[in-house]
């Protein structure tokens, strides 16, 4: 793996992202493992929307796909539990995997229903590094087989700008509404009006990640939600409690150096 850390039996508790090999860029937004220590309790973290769809191989249990979210999806992990992950990237999820994105929609998936042959090679036996090993090599071959959709693709590309109307982006790539929606549950798992509202929580989101960890009075929400896209700071919250279900305050709170996972 490009970029790779160290071994990820090795990795220390926590959850870490480095870049695919560049030949993946195109369709794989990042690989990640996830290592919840041994002792203490189950541990919970918080999994929000962000129109990806992922490919993840559990220590004891096997490979998995986690479909596109329309809402916070808490993950209860035991101690002592490996995961290890390839996000593919919005328009890549449905042709990488070969079947309609919407029908994994909010749904986590054993890879066994979806393509039996290649999770017989990834049984929850293996040690975190062959199942490394393995999760890119399997990767590899479905971004090698698919068939792409440009015309989604490039209207996932112009629905990251918040003021981009999706009547206007149909036009844009040759389609029309109906079309343009067809499609984009195929490809993405939802439309292209729910792919522009995550896309545009997740850049919320990442100004959070990236600002201040301490301080009293928090982050200046007004200023990220214009920064954000949003019309205003009210319309954040809402956005912020449908698809996170929490305030934005309670959100950055959420998010501190001590959490568990940061999708």
């Amino acid at each position: 793996m490009d970029a790779q850390p160290a071994r990820v039996r090795d990795l220390p508790p926590g959850y870490l992202e480095w870049p695919a090999p560049a030949a993946l860029r195109h369709a794989v937004a990042c690989l990640w493992a996830q290592v919840i220590p041994d002792g203490g309790g189950e541990r919970t973290s918080l999994v929000l929307p962000d129109a990806c769809t992922d490919l993840i191989w559990e220590q004891g249990r096997g490979a998995f796909v986690a479909g596109p979210d329309t809402g916070p999806a808490p993950a209860v992990m035991k101690a002592g539990t490996v995961l290890v992950g390839v996000r593919f990237r919005p328009p890549a999820g449905g042709p990488v995997l070969g079947v309609p994105l919407s029908e994994l929609r909010d749904l986590r998936v054993d890879l066994a229903d979806l393509r039996l042959r290649d999770a017989r090679r990834l049984p929850g036996t293996l040690d975190p590094d062959t199942a490394a090993a393995r999760l890119l090599e399997l990767a590899s071959a479905l971004v090698a087989d698919a068939d792409p959709d440009p015309a989604a693709a490039r209207a996932a590309a112009l629905l990251a700008d918040p003021r981009a109307r999706a009547e206007d982006v149909a036009a844009d790539v040759g389609l029309s509404m109906r079309q343009l929606r067809r499609r984009c549950h195929a490809v993405i798992g939802y439309g292209p009006k729910t792919l522009q509202r995550v896309l545009r929580f997740r850049r919320f989101v990442s100004r959070i990640d990236a600002g201040p960890r301490t301080g009293r009075d928090g982050p200046d929400l007004a200023a990220l939600a214009a920064q954000a896209g949003y019309a205003d700071q009210a319309h954040l919250t809402r956005e912020c409690r449908a698809l996170a279900g929490l305030t934005p305050a309670a959100l950055a709170r959420q998010r501190g150096p001590d959490a568990v996972g940061t999708r």
